[in-house]
């Protein structure tokens, strides 16, 4: 394992770089960080797996300003340019999916294949605007311990709570560590992004769509109707699992992982 610092213009970028072979970019969602994605760092093997930080979470810089899905997407690439590496699959959970969608329409040449988890193409309701903003004044006036308050009750399954106690502090351990700007950039980004229903359609790499069967955030039918306007794509639901499968059911999520890699030839 290896871990690099690169600088994408006013963030220096924490990747985590484990294996050999052909390279998977992890992204992960809000308000997480890198450790998401640490079973399957260790689970894959013949692939390179590459899991940053983005910037205002884990170990990368929070900037006061520049937070969009844009900014997160050109990060990405100064990643892949960081690695010299062309193009790879790109996994993506939750506002990850939303950087990807973005990256598909920026800089679809650098993505080999889509795995879309947890994820939605719709942009944020009016309610849902609000309820950014309310989270972001949380945040600024009691800090990251209230958001995980608020939080973690929607994340994990209800099997998760009462069989996976070590998940449920992970999760609460990674929004308590992320920094108050990057937390309060991440919200403006999630209620400003544009629609991306109309790039489903236009994604012409194979593509997995994972669902949580227990997703309270994006819920599975929603998944399966995304994953029905992507041609080609393949639509799999996990059980026991709510918005964090990557955590709550890492065996069932390398399998499909694996399998779904497997079939890129």
């Amino acid at each position: 394992m290896t871990t690099l610092l690169v600088s994408a213009d006013d963030a220096e970028l924490a990747v985590e770089v484990r294996g050999r072979g052909p390279p998977i970019l992890f992204i992960h969602g809000f308000p997480f960080n890198r450790s998401l994605w640490r079973n399957q760092l260790a689970a894959l093997s013949g692939w390179t797996g590459i899991a940053p930080d983005l910037r205002g979470a884990g170990a990368s810089s929070a900037p006061a300003g520049g937070y969009s899905m844009a900014r997160y997407a050109d990060d990405l690439v100064r990643v892949l340019d960081a690695l010299a590496l062309d193009r790879a699959v790109v996994c993506g959970q939750s506002m990850g999916g939303y950087i990807m969608f973005e990256l598909l329409r920026r800089r679809s040449d650098r993505v080999r294949a889509a795995v879309l988890c947890h994820t939605k193409a719709e942009p944020d309701t009016a309610d849902a605007k609000r309820g950014r903003d309310e989270m972001a004044a949380l945040a600024e006036r009691e800090g990251t311990a209230a958001v995980a308050d608020r939080l973690l009750p929607r994340l994990l399954a209800p099997a998760t709570f009462a069989g996976q106690p070590e998940v449920v502090a992970t999760v609460r351990e990674m929004i308590e560590a992320t920094p108050v700007k990057g937390l309060v950039g991440a919200l403006g980004a999630l209620r400003d992004r544009p629609d991306s229903t109309a790039t489903l359609s236009a994604i012409r790499v194979p593509a997995l769509v994972v669902a949580g069967g227990d997703d309270q955030i994006a819920p599975p039918d929603g998944m399966r109707t995304m994953a029905s306007a992507i041609p080609g794509a393949k639509f799999e639901q996990v059980p026991a699992a709510a918005h964090l499968a990557p955590l709550e059911q890492p065996l069932v999520t390398n399998r499909l992982l694996a399998d779904f890699l497997g079939g890129l030839g």
